[in-house]
């Protein structure tokens, strides 16, 4: 197996392509955007932390909510098309606005609405690239969603150290919006150029027949609802890693702000190569036995931080975290499309509520860590918490 085997069925299919572009865009996106947004939202538009706080949970709402209802719209009737420009035109307004009217009435509205019923277009990519993949020989489907993934993250790996060059200058930070709507504006060209139109498609795309109660009962069932939540324990450990990181480095005198970016940077820089090289080894291992395996490196890597911070032991750990977060951020996604296989808008929106289940999970860990313990010990329960929703997993289907 070369190593461009999971490039072809990408390379070989039109709509597959366009995935990927929009995924590099997507990625770059919010690459550019979100490690600014708390020093806009303070700094530069004035917000209060409280305020910031009230912020981030109303935009998690509406992009869940937004996640969620485009995904059963979708299945209901088929209309992918549609609902993608609507969530790529969200994102281009949202960026839009930020970009010609830098204010904080603006600011407001672009990171609480805009942009949150922005994200869905993630879901809503990722439904397509599984519809579009059934054309596909069945032996190169499982590396379709890995790759497509990575394609996601490459860009996190390129952007970030050019904006570290870019704001050690006098830019303000505000300059990230006309760049990101610049990618927005390409996204939705590419949208409304190639996306496939509804009913025209080359593969089986039809209509559910459920109503929206209907829908919601499916995705509310508890055979699905545990599986999310047994998931979301894994994906809070990757959010509180990103919590934990630089406040367990900031408090090591001969540590701080930059050994912060680098071990950052070397996690992001692994977990791409190692997420092209999964389907190599996906076919092979039962997915929830990889899922699991990917959890407990990941858990060495999160729960090795406070251990082993003060040693240079400490990089050693972006091994471990950079194939276990290969694995913990690529195959959750394509369990939980298989767990509503014939529901592709619905099954891709579970993805929102797992996220939103992990940052649940992440900040009750932080909460209680830190009230107990210090970082260290928020960091245990992190690990220990998501070897408990692997384990979880494991167990619900061992009969599958």
């Amino acid at each position: 197996m070369s190593l461009a085997a999971p490039f072809r069925p990408i390379l070989r299919d039109r709509t597959l392509m366009l995935a990927a572009c929009l995924l590099v865009l997507f990625g770059a996106h919010a690459a550019t955007i979100a490690p600014y947004v708390s020093s806009l939202a303070v700094k530069v538009f004035g917000l209060s932390d409280h305020a910031f706080s009230a912020l981030l949970i109303l935009a998690s709402l509406v992009a869940v909510a937004t996640s969620v209802g485009f995904g059963i719209l979708a299945d209901q009737r088929a209309n992918r098309r549609a609902i993608a420009l609507t969530t790529v035109t969200a994102l281009t307004l949202g960026t839009a606005l930020m970009a010609l009217a830098p204010a904080t009435p603006a600011f407001v509205l672009a990171h609480v609405l805009l942009l949150p019923i922005s994200s869905a277009i993630f879901g809503q990519i990722f439904a397509l690239a599984r519809l579009a993949a059934t054309t596909q020989p069945e032996a190169d489907r499982p590396a379709v969603l890995s790759t497509l993934r990575a394609l996601f993250a490459l860009p996190w790996v390129v952007v970030l150290p050019i904006w570290s060059v870019v704001f050690q200058g006098t830019t303000p930070l505000t300059a990230i919006y006309p760049v990101c709507l610049v990618l927005a504006a390409l996204m939705l060209g590419l949208t409304a150029w190639l996306w496939p139109r509804d009913g025209a498609t080359h593969w089986e795309d039809i209509p559910s027949g459920l109503s929206f109660r209907e829908a919601l009962t499916e995705i509310a069932h508890p055979r699905v609802l545990i599986r999310v939540l047994a998931l979301g324990t894994i994906n809070g450990a990757v959010m509180l890693y990103m919590v934990v990181v630089g406040l367990v480095f900031a408090g090591i005198p001969f540590r701080g702000a930059s050994d912060t970016a680098l071990y950052a940077g070397i996690m992001a820089g692994l977990e791409v190569p190692f997420m092209l090289a999964l389907p190599f080894v996906a076919t092979r291992v039962k997915r929830t036995h990889l899922i699991a395996l990917g959890t407990f490196l990941y858990a060495v890597h999160l729960a090795g931080i406070p251990l082993l911070a003060e040693t240079p032991a400490v990089w050693a750990l972006t091994l471990s975290g950079a194939i276990g977060g290969a694995i913990v951020l690529t195959q959750p996604m394509a369990y939980l499309q298989d767990l509503m296989a014939e529901r592709p808008g619905a099954g891709a929106s579970l993805m929102a509520l797992q996220k939103l289940a992990g940052d649940a999970f992440s900040a009750a860990c932080f909460a209680l860590g830190t009230s107990l313990g210090g970082y260290g010990l928020a960091a245990f329960l992190g690990a220990a918490l998501s070897l408990l929703g692997a384990a979880l997993l494991i167990g619900l289907d061992r009969n599958r």
